[in-house]
């Protein structure tokens, strides 16, 4: 009875919203039916407004969008925007491209965003995406839509595109047509709006080869190269970041090879070192090969080239917190995987050195910047379980001992300190030996280190909990650990690990005669 009660008010509130349209068709200030209409079309469930939507006549409402009422148009968008949320994409493109195509071109942003994210819904799909190929007019709009002043819409026609684009058929009509000229002429709106073209053209250029020849034959890519030679700094290093974007794909890759980019970033790290402003830019050199190592292989791209190595152990070593920063990531990122940790321990001496550098890094500099050293650190010495050999120990081990002269005592007062970003950093560490028998042995032979492991009243807060948990169930799962730390222990740690991360021991409270 209660689902046919339901079912007779929805059908009525249906009723309503069809009726509240063409009442606001006949008024010339339709504002409070528009209030009742948008908070009727909120009511409905979508599942309703999907049966009901196609019959409505939804003229009225963009109609209505050409005002310079402010509610007025507010009203519409939220009730449009809920309405054609229930349509689908296909009936959508069928039915409302030229008021979409009035949508990008209003001066309202909202009306823009609800136009755009429209589009979206519609290149989404399928069955729908050729309709827009087919539409150039809208095209042309979304092309102009990325030198909007309002970012989501800009961003919104990046993604939009990007998806017309995966057909042969988007990549024709975006480059083998006029639209290439449209494209062209926003670039030429500022340095803003070129960069977010380069940002689209990279998107389509890492979907495929055949997407990538299409953007190198409109000359984008070119013009994207000379940009890493300009004057401007700042132009410098957003153009390394749009290059480090293009090199994501394997045929990226393959393509600044064969133009000799690689190689050109190789030398602007060398050049680096008498540009007074390469600060600007340096961090991003370094990221891009950062991310070369670890999509392509930190051997060939370390041996290959050597400066950039060199480069990130020198800002480890330096003062500026910015390059510390990003040294300190990058080595992360390389002895995060077992080919990088013995690309690192190749450099022998230099790296024992940076080693050290780490320690007092974690000891001493800003908040941030020891964070950033812990959580590097806790990334050199991780070993999952299948890559445990006898020398990938040894090394962990050995960089342990190389870090601080008593590793163990030293995270364990860090610990303590009051930062919670610190105390969870070297939580991570321990976690990071905690799979390793010689992690385990420093652990159980650290006096009253494993009472601070069970000690939940040691984690004041959900983060803490959390990294200690994690903690815990990485030593429970290792199978040296019962011999290592007995079986009193090992079952400690498994209650630990079966009660939970925010277990709270109920503490029994006895009332005394006169409290």
């Amino acid at each position: 009875r209660n689902s046919r009660e339901r079912r007779r008010l929805t059908l009525k509130m249906a009723a309503g919203v069809s009726e509240l349209l063409r009442e606001i068709a006949e008024l010339e200030e339709p504002l409070e039916e528009l209030r009742s209409l948008k908070t009727a079309v909120h009511s409905l469930p979508l599942s309703t407004l999907r049966e009901l939507a196609t019959g409505l006549r939804f003229g009225v409402l963009f109609g209505l969008l050409s005002s310079d009422d402010r509610e007025q148009i507010d009203t519409c968008v939220a009730i449009l925007d809920r309405l054609l949320q229930a349509l689908d994409p296909v009936y959508l493109a069928q039915n409302f491209k030229l008021e979409l195509q009035k949508g990008l071109q209003h001066s309202d942003d909202n009306v823009k965003i609800l136009a755009m994210s429209q589009i979206g819904r519609i290149v989404e799909s399928a069955d729908a995406v050729p309709l827009i190929i087919g539409s150039p007019e809208l095209l042309r709009e979304m092309i102009h839509s990325i030198g909007c002043k309002k970012i989501s819409v800009a961003k919104e026609a990046i993604q939009s595109l990007s998806r017309v684009a995966q057909s042969k058929a988007g990549l024709d009509a975006l480059f083998m047509t006029s639209m290439l000229q449209d494209l062209k002429d926003v670039m030429g709106t500022n340095d803003v709006v070129r960069y977010r073209v380069y940002e689209l053209v990279v998107e389509i250029s890492s979907v495929s080869p055949v997407s990538l020849g299409y953007c190198a034959n409109s000359g984008f890519i070119a013009q994207l190269l000379t940009e890493l030679a300009v004057d401007d700094v700042l132009i410098r290093a957003t153009a390394i970041e749009m290059v480090t974007g293009l090199a994501q794909s394997p045929h990226g890759r393959q393509y600044l090879a064969q133009q000799g980019t690689i190689d050109r970033i190789s030398n602007m790290i060398v050049g680096a070192d008498s540009d007074p402003f390469s600060s600007f830019y340096l961090p991003n050199l370094v990221k891009f090969f950062g991310n070369l190592a670890m999509v392509d292989s930190p051997q060939q791209i370390c041996e290959r080239y050597p400066v950039f190595i060199e480069k990130v152990f020198e800002m480890i070593e330096g003062q500026e917190p910015t390059m510390i920063g990003v040294g300190l990531d990058t080595i992360g990122i390389l002895g995060s995987c077992t080919e990088g940790m013995q690309v690192l321990n190749k450099t022998g001496s230099k790296f024992h050195e940076v080693l050290k550098r780490l320690g007092s890094i974690s000891c001493s500099a800003a908040t941030d910047i020891r964070v950033r050293c812990l959580d590097t650190i806790a990334s050199l010495l991780s070993l999952p379980n299948d890559q445990q050999t006898e020398d990938l120990l040894g090394l962990t081990e050995s960089w342990f001992q190389t870090i601080h002269s008593h590793p163990m005592e030293t995270f364990s007062n860090m610990s303590s300190q009051p930062f919670p970003e610190i105390h969870i950093g070297t939580i991570k560490i321990f976690t990071a030996i905690a799979s390793q028998p010689w992690g385990q042995r420093l652990m159980i032979s650290t006096p009253g280190f494993v009472e601070y492991i069970i000690d939940r009243s040691a984690e004041p807060d959900k983060l803490s909990k959390e990294a200690k948990f994690e903690l815990v169930k990485t030593l429970v799962d290792s199978k040296t650990i019962a011999e290592i730390f007995g079986n009193q222990y090992y079952l400690q740690l498994r209650t630990y690990l079966r009660e939970g991360p925010y277990f709270v021991k109920a503490i029994a409270t006895v009332a005394v005669d006169g409290e």
